[in-house]
């Protein structure tokens, strides 16, 4: 008797054949879900641990699907692994490798849907993201304060709508940033946290009759709080269509890549002819294909426009979820290809932004002719008149006058006669021709977060190691 052709391994008994080649090609995530095979085979193997301790699989059938899995996962590693676009996605080429070679693995479903699958294997992937990412990120700190060290005592203007303002220390406007990328980390390990949650067992959306033990395989799977307590989701229908830490951490990227395109716009600025503040390694800008002379900051300039493909990400995947129903829907699969291009994305953005400013040079003598405009002491003379007694509104007026008489006389501000001074506030005295000192302006800088040498200095030691 012929031996009746089974049906595709994807595809239930209720059908009685599989999809069209145009339907396959359209609904197919292999292309893109199959980096998520680690994960799936982690999820699997500790989904199989679980059905041997409730007696669903002998320990015979969990040894042989665990060497199965293996030998997958060593096939896929060393890329010999064949991916079948008609098996749809990771999980089921996995699966149907897995049962033609061991026949036990036609048990490792038991219990468990694509969906509750699916939801479990993003969330391992993108915690691992998470990790690294931070990582990445506290890298990026370390650069930073690394060039803040190589350049200490190095003053540079610091702008308000682009325009001079006050003195500031080189470090002290890179340390800005350092404090920024902080927020960023606390915010990933925000969304970790939270999508530190385990789902299996939430079926295709209604759980399962099985008396499978969700704790055993979460803490398996390393979904526990600080004191070892397993973590599991408390909604089967929640548990299979939440996608909230994946548009979180897609937020998160997104003021990430903000973050770093803020740092770009600075380093391109700074390292203009205009500026010249800093030189950028040759490993790490471009030329020009006719203009022989050119050195472009290509690496800040893609980060800068990298940051919109990580918004868009953000706002594509939160467009997705925004009208679904309860609980799973197929546009779900629509959410891997915006996490990956988001985490991919600023990933990288990140890496080369270290590896830049590790290979990037401050230029003293351009930074200390831009910093010894003495206009940039304009707000320490009205200071010096409050502690005179003026009122602050007062000297801030007095000190305004002074700066039109300057560009009136057409002589810097600093050249100005002691009778000039008072001539427009009598409470200035023969020492204010002194507060004109770069040097002592930067030193009067001593409060918690200003830009002075000891405030700086402490920063940058609790970050350079």
């Amino acid at each position: 008797m012929a031996k009746k052709k089974s049906a595709p391994v994807s595809r239930s008994g209720r059908f009685a054949s599989g999809p069209s080649a145009d339907v396959a090609r359209f609904s197919e995530s292999i292309s893109f879900d199959w980096r998520l095979w680690k994960h799936d085979i982690q999820g699997s193997k500790a989904h199989a641990a679980m059905l041997r301790r409730i007696g669903i699989l002998t320990a015979r059938e969990l040894a042989a699907i665990h060497r199965g899995l293996d030998a997958i996962a060593s096939e896929i590693e060393a890329g010999k692994f064949q991916w079948k676009l008609e098996l749809e996605d990771v999980h089921m080429n996995i699966e149907a490798e897995l049962t033609r070679r061991e026949p036990a693995g036609a048990k490792l479903h038991t219990g468990r849907s694509r969906n509750d699958q699916i939801a479990l294997d993003i969330r391992l992937w993108l915690r691992e993201q998470c990790d690294c990412l931070s990582r990445e990120v506290r890298d990026l700190q370390r650069s930073l304060a690394r060039l803040g060290e190589r350049s200490r005592g190095v003053v540079i203007p610091g702008y308000t709508h682009l325009q001079r303002g006050q003195p500031v220390l080189f470090a002290h406007h890179l340390l800005a940033y350092v404090e920024m990328l902080d927020r960023d980390l606390g915010r990933i390990a925000d969304t970790r946290e939270r999508m530190n949650v385990c789902p299996l067992g939430s079926g295709a959306l209604a759980g399962s009759t099985l008396p499978l033990d969700r704790e055993f395989t979460a803490k398996l799977l390393g979904f526990v709080d600080r004191n070892g307590r397993p973590r599991l989701s408390q909604n089967s229908m929640d548990g299979v269509s939440d996608r909230d830490f994946a548009l979180e951490f897609c937020g998160a990227a997104a003021l990430l890549a903000i973050h770093l395109s803020r740092l770009a716009e600075d380093v391109i600025l700074w390292a203009s002819s205009e500026f010249g503040f800093i030189k950028i390694a040759d490993a790490y800008t471009t030329g020009s294909s006719l203009m022989p002379q050119k050195k472009n900051p290509d690496v800040a300039e893609l980060t800068r426009g990298k940051t919109g493909r990580v918004i868009g990400s953000w706002v594509s995947l939160a467009t997705l979820l925004k009208g679904l129903p309860m609980t799973y829907n197929r546009d779900l699969q629509e959410d891997k290809e915006r996490l990956f291009d988001a985490t991919d994305t600023v990933r990288a953005c990140v890496t080369l932004m270290a590896a830049m400013m590790d290979h990037t040079q401050v230029c003293p003598k351009a930074c200390a002719a831009a910093a010894s405009d003495p206009l940039l002491l304009a707000t320490d003379l009205a200071d010096y008149l409050v502690k005179k007694g003026v009122p602050f509104r007062q000297a801030h007026h007095a000190v305004g006058k002074l700066v039109a008489c300057a560009e009136q006389y057409g002589r810097p501000l600093d050249q100005l006669s002691l009778d000039e001074f008072k001539a427009i506030e009598p409470a200035f005295g023969p020492d204010v021709l002194g507060m004109f000192d770069l040097t002592a302006a930067m030193n009067r800088k001593q409060i918690v977060g200003s830009p002075g040498p000891a405030q700086v200095a402490r920063q940058l030691k609790r970050l350079v190691r």
